[in-house]
C-alpha cells in the first residue's frame, strides 16, 4: 500500500522556482543549438559555392567509330602530338 506524504508549501514553491529556471535555461540552449545549426549550414553553403562546376569535353577520332570511356581503370594507348 502506498503512503502519501504532505509537502510543505514553502518547499513546493522552491522546487517550482528551480524547475522554471531549468526550463528557461533549456529554452536558451535550444535557441543556441538552432543558431549554431543554421550558421554551420550557411558556412558549408558558402564553402561549396566557391567552387565552379565545369564540363570538359574532348573530340576523339579512333578511326573505328565512337570511343567510349567508362571511367574505371587505366586507359592505355598511343598518343599523337604536334611537335
Amino acid at each position: 500500500m502506498t503512503e502519501t506524504r504532505m509537502v510543505s508549501y514553502y518547499f513546493f514553491e522552491g522546487e517550482m522556482a528551480r524547475m522554471e529556471r531549468t526550463i528557461k535555461r533549456l529554452w536558451i540552449l535550444c535557441i543556441v543549438i538552432f543558431t549554431a545549426f543554421v550558421v554551420s549550414n550557411l558556412a558549408w553553403l558558402r564553402y561549396e559555392m566557391q567552387f565552379e562546376d565545369i564540363e570538359v569535353s574532348q573530340d576523339v577520332d579512333t578511326g573505328d567509330g565512337a570511343a567510349y570511356v567508362a571511367g574505371v581503370g587505366d586507359i592505355y594507348g598511343t598518343g599523337e602530338t604536334d611537335g
